[in-house]
């Protein structure tokens, strides 16, 4: 008979994945996530499945459990092999070096973070997804970022600020409508309520970016180098704003509520068009196969691209490797570790330890105030252990509803702060879909950009003061609904 488990028995997986991930990121560094992440994962994993044994669950029940934990991130992992393709497909074709030829031009180094983070902000809003936006204009502004040479965490960070704050004023976000339908509330409600910790973090956020903008010390030789980058994209690409149709296309695509998944593909196709066209020198370097037929070996590097690593050969070292990236191939090591977190959070809630460690958090919320924080902290703390945003959302707002509205609390209090934690926090953990999905596509690591990503930590830390301040926490009118305002 399956019984459930003690706080120790619940407690026992989560210490032991945490000093495993100690010690990975203090043997391997930034590059704990290509590898032994993933065996902290599937070890603690394993933990936690022999826990499910102690307490009467069978090793079919565990097994069962962990792959429809992966399959949950079935959609996600589609995305991160069509954003691979698309990666390559747009480099190869002369997309992202427009975008980066023209931003260099436009773009100044001392305002650089700030633009960063309202020109995500702004495609973000329209698309209403932050990994659209981080997928297309996001790894361009990182290699706009590398020929300033400036520091590329901090560009990230201020990219993913603006994309996620964009994503949660977008009413086609699906994570902005899925708070307010999993709480009972209406979705322009939630947005508005949202306003009251965005706005302050996103404002914050660009302050902090702008000085370090101001404060950062320009590279001698930074003029010099940029003039070079300059040339080399200019003589190796057939460049022109006619090349920036598929980051239009995609964008509408996306605007006009097209899946992800297909608005990526179509982005990826049309970038290895636009070589197979516009840049037939290129993709004939790529390949290097002189004796094919010219027709051929545009299709085969078109097949290469989407598939493997595209090798740029600019002439210019440093150009070189901001441009060498993409193809499926490059988002294994970021699926691997979203398997491998999938898995360990379904043997967490399977055995019961997720419901556990969340009725022991709910146990010490005893004001409006410690209920806003238990919230926030079991979305952050799902985020860690399911590795899932989603799940993030759906379970605290799942278990939290009956206890806001107990306490006389609006339900926009709740999905509020699923979203101030639970969207939000979610790319700053490795082994999150969402946080291994931006470091795979912009091309640095969570650890490396995660101190830089203000408006994401921000967020839930002013959430947390208006809790236990009670300003902007709204109660319950007798006969209110929460469709309200």
């Amino acid at each position: 008979m399956e019984r459930k488990p003690s706080i120790w028995q619940a407690l026992l997986p989560v210490a032991f994945l945490i000093l495993l991930l100690i010690a990975s990121v203090n043997f391997f560094g930034s590059d704990a996530s290509y590898g032994p992440n993933q065996i902290a994962l599937i070890l603690a994993a394993v933990v936690a499945s022999l826990v499910g044994l102690r307490l009467g669950f069978t090793w079919k029940q565990m097994q069962e459990a962990m792959v429809k934990g992966v399959s949950l991130a079935m959609g996600a992992i589609f995305i991160l092999l069509v954003v691979g393709s698309l990666i390559g497909t747009w480099i190869m074709g002369g997309i992202v070096p427009t975008m980066m030829y023209y931003g260099l031009q436009i773009l100044n180094p001392t305002i650089f973070y700030t633009a960063c983070c309202v020109i995500c902000a702004i495609v973000a809003v329209v698309s209403g997804s932050s990994w659209t936006t981080v997928s297309t204009i996001g790894i361009a502004l990182v290699g706009i970022a590398a020929a300033f040479d400036l520091h590329l965490g901090v560009a990230a960070g201020a990219i993913i600020s603006g994309a996620y704050f964009g994503d949660k004023l977008s009413p086609l976000s699906d994570t902005t409508n899925m708070a307010p339908a999993m709480v009972g509330t209406e979705l322009f409600v939630h947005i508005r309520h949202m306003l009251w910790t965005t706005v302050p973090s996103i404002t914050i956020a660009l302050i902090l970016f702008t000085v370090i903008g101001f404060v950062q010390q320009p590279s001698a030789t930074e003029a010099s180098g940029l003039s070079e980058i300059l040339l080399a994209l200019d003589s190796s690409y057939n460049l022109g704003v006619h090349l920036l149709i598929p980051v239009v296309v995609v964008l509408f695509l996306i605007y006009k509520k097209m899946p992800a998944f297909p608005a990526l593909l179509i982005g990826a196709l049309m970038g290895g068009i636009t070589a197979m066209v516009f840049q037939q020198e290129v993709v004939m370097t790529f390949v290097n196969e002189p004796d094919m037929p010219r027709i051929l070996v545009l299709f085969k590097g078109f097949w290469m691209v989407m598939f493997g690593e595209f090798t740029a050969d600019t002439g210019n070292e440093a150009l070189n490797d901001l441009l060498t990236r993409g193809g499926m191939v490059s988002m294994l090591d970021t699926i691997w570790l979203v398997v491998s977190a999938m898995m360990f959070g379904a043997a967490m809630e399977k055995t019961g330890i997720l419901a556990a460690i969340t009725k022991m958090i709910l146990g010490a919320a005893r004001s409006a105030g410690s209920l806003i924080m238990a919230t926030l902290c079991t979305a952050l703390g799902l985020n860690i252990i399911a590795g899932d945003q989603y799940i993030s959302i759906v379970v605290p707002g799942r278990m939290y509803r009956a206890e806001f509205e107990k306490r006389g609390l609006h339900p926009k209090n709740l999905s509020r702060a699923l979203e101030d934690s639970g969207t939000l926090t979610s790319a700053l953990i490795p082994w999150n879909t969402c946080g291994a999905f931006m470091a795979a596509t912009l091309g640095v690591p969570t650890l490396i950009y995660l101190p830089f990503a203000f408006f994401n930590y921000t967020n839930p830390v002013i959430s947390a003061i208006y809790g236990f301040t009670g300003f902007t926490i709204i109660p319950l009118e007798d006969g209110e609904t929460g469709d309200s305002d």
